[in-house]
């Protein structure tokens, strides 16, 4: 049987109240202007709830009637971006929606997820034309057994992954009927531009690492046990104690990286490029004094790290080390430089000429662990899965909670060569968990 999802309605969902006219022009920030051209996408499963007696099109209005109260709040997700004018203009044109049905049961999904098949719950692909002007997109999407997904994809330019859940724990908060009144919700704080004010990118590229073609994605669980034996394995066996035990995404991470090197990389001893490890940041408590966690925008910026491919005498610690180092020179330090001088500016354009002369082999990593992502309850209970999809960009690493809390899956997109390379790795076979259906996360 043919898997298919068919398209049944489009339309734009207007915010509930309009924008003042004080706030139809929402100005884009320097970390907006650096952001990748990308959308995020996340697709949220619910199996049908015996005790929920709504039709689909009632369950479909209320998601849109919420969303609709939602934009009032988030008004420059309404409205279109703008790039080359540095801005969104809040023209409360609406949220592109689209309703589908499925012609399976939501089971076939949960049983085995598959990263390449989440893409056909997404109402825009995260590598789309309409990233140049379209902030986000929704989609509702209904299976034969009753079952149904909500997806959202946020344009990166207007906000990072913190500014996805707000909006999203915002919207099904709403739609299960909590502060129903909007007027009586404060806006989040929008004047990131205040902080990081636009600057001029001419010889900048942006697109560095994007693929539309050849890159495949496979979801791979790490169970606690596993994880609790790879932080061993990468403590500081120097210290007393281990008091130097990696976290469990430090952990996680090197050993991912160190995999993918050994298993992808050429062996080629006159290989002279500089292989990187990058971690997002969360700049919002590093700035002083610290930033609200509601604060809107791209409030985030990555840590760059190159650490040794061998480990030496200190074991495998070394890679943590330098992982851990990376992170912690995003301090407020280095948020007074970002914010003031040029010089982060002058360092991405001399490394996005690096990435496109193919100097630099970059593995990119993005932990959504401890992110609410499991407390969107739109009034039928709270997801029974949460997934990511093919992200076209690639050496990309997504890590988020199993729904226990206590696992880890690493959602990894590579070219397919590659891929073929890493899930064959001896090692990585021994840490992941055999099992693929979301039973175990439950």
């Amino acid at each position: 049987m043919k898997l298919e999802v068919e398209v049944i309605s489009e339309e734009r969902v207007k915010p509930s109240s309009p924008t003042p006219d004080h706030l139809h022009h929402y100005k884009l920030s320097f970390l907006d202007q650096i952001a990748p051209p990308v959308y995020m996408p996340m697709v949220l499963f619910f199996p049908k709830e015996p005790d929920c007696d709504l039709t689909r099109e009632e369950r479909c209005n209320r998601v849109k009637q919420s969303l609709s109260k939602a934009l009032t709040l988030y008004y420059p997700l309404a409205g279109q971006l703008k790039e080359n004018e540095l801005c969104v203009d809040c023209n409360d044109e609406g949220a592109y929606f689209v309703q589908a049905e499925a012609n399976f049961k939501l089971s076939l999904i949960l049983d085995d997820p598959n990263p390449n098949d989440m893409n056909d719950f997404l109402a825009v692909q995260p590598v789309d034309d309409r990233v140049n002007e379209l902030p986000i997109g929704a989609k509702v999407t209904f299976f034969d057994c009753g079952g149904m997904t909500i997806s959202l994809c946020l344009n990166h330019k207007v906000g990072d992954a913190l500014s996805f859940f707000m909006f999203l724990n915002t919207w099904s908060a709403l739609s299960r009927g909590q502060n129903d009144d909007v007027s009586l919700l404060a806006l989040p704080p929008f004047e990131s531009a205040e902080l990081f004010p636009p600057k001029e990118l001419s010889g900048l590229a942006l697109s560095g690492g994007i693929i539309k073609n050849n890159i495949v994605a496979k979801r791979f669980v790490f169970e606690a046990s596993k994880i609790a034996e790879l932080r061993d394995k990468y403590a500081d066996k120097t210290s007393i104690e281990f008091q130097r035990r990696p976290t469990r995404v430090e952990a996680l991470s090197s050993f991912i990286w160190r995999r993918l090197m050994i298993s992808t990389q050429p062996k080629d001893e006159a290989d002279d490029r500089i292989s990187t490890v990058l971690h997002a940041v969360n700049l919002r408590t590093r700035v002083e004094p610290p930033l609200p966690d509601n604060y809107f925008g791209n409030i985030s910026r990555i840590a760059i790290s190159v650490p040794p491919l061998e480990p030496n005498k200190d074991g495998n610690y070394t890679i943590v080390s330098h992982v851990r180092n990376s992170i912690k020179q995003i301090d407020g330090e280095f948020v007074k430089k970002l914010r003031k001088e040029d010089g982060h500016l002058s360092f991405l354009k001399q490394r996005s000429t690096q990435v496109m002369k193919g100097e630099i082999v970059s593995f990119s990593f993005t932990s959504l662990c401890r992110f609410p992502i499991y407390e969107a309850d739109f009034g039928w209970g709270k997801p029974a899965y949460v997934a990511s999809a093919r992200l076209a960009y690639k050496n990309l690493v997504c890590f988020f909670d199993t729904k226990s809390g206590d696992g880890i899956e690493a959602w990894i997109n590579l070219l397919s060569e590659d891929m073929a390379k890493f899930e064959a790795d001896p090692e990585i076979r021994a840490y992941v968990s055999p099992k693929k259906s979301t039973l175990l996360n439950a």
